[in-house]
């Protein structure tokens, strides 16, 4: 168990293999799923000034305008601060995927959404579940061709994160308990979209 002191996480992962439009994928991806990560993560209210989610403008720009660099990806991302791009706490990285670390030349993109609950502990299945979301989502973003920011139904989040959890490699025994943890705080039935939990 981690002490109460440790109840926010944030997760760096290595930005060395990304290319522009990984990166993009990473922003659509993580867009998409926002709503169902903040519920499925116990983000509370008052962590929002450190870990909102994408601002769909910035998501809707990357995707209008297709950018080919990482320059150009860069001047979307500061768009609309006045603060200088090379301060160490830019308004910027306080989202739930922040790029700042990857522009400001350590190369890593972090994720800030993982946290400690309510009681301010954790269990060590639950940081293990943390760990590897972060790099299924590395993975997806740095595999598929291209990745939409339209937001999944809702209408059964439980239902909706086990399936996303299955289409990026959390399948059979060895994920099991990983599947547990990143679903137990959502509503309805893992099991069937249009049916509640008996």
């Amino acid at each position: 168990m981690l002490s109460k002191a440790f109840d926010n996480i944030h997760l760096h992962l290595d930005g060395a293999g990304h290319t522009p439009q990984s990166i993009r994928n990473f922003v659509n991806i993580v867009a998409s799923k926002n709503d169902l990560f903040y519920q499925a993560l116990q983000i509370a209210p008052e962590r929002a000034r450190y870990c909102k989610k994408l601002d769909a403008a910035l998501v809707e720009k990357l995707n209008s305008s297709k950018p080919k660099t990482f320059r150009q990806i860069e001047d979307i991302w500061y768009e609309g601060y006045s603060q200088n791009r090379d301060a160490r706490y830019h308004q910027s990285r306080y989202v739930f995927l922040n790029l700042h670390a990857f522009f400001t030349g350590h190369r890593t993109l972090e994720l800030r959404g993982f946290n400690a609950g309510k009681d301010g502990k954790l269990h060590a299945g639950v940081v293990r579940s943390y760990i590897l979301l972060a790099l299924a989502l590395n993975n997806q973003a740095l595999t598929q061709k291209s990745a939409s920011a339209r937001k999944v139904q809702a209408d059964n989040p439980k239902f909706a994160m086990r399936t996303y959890l299955n289409r990026i490699g959390f399948i059979g025994e060895e994920f099991k308990n990983s599947r547990e943890h990143l679903t137990a705080h959502l509503e309805g039935s893992a099991a069937w979209r249009f049916r509640v939990a008996a």
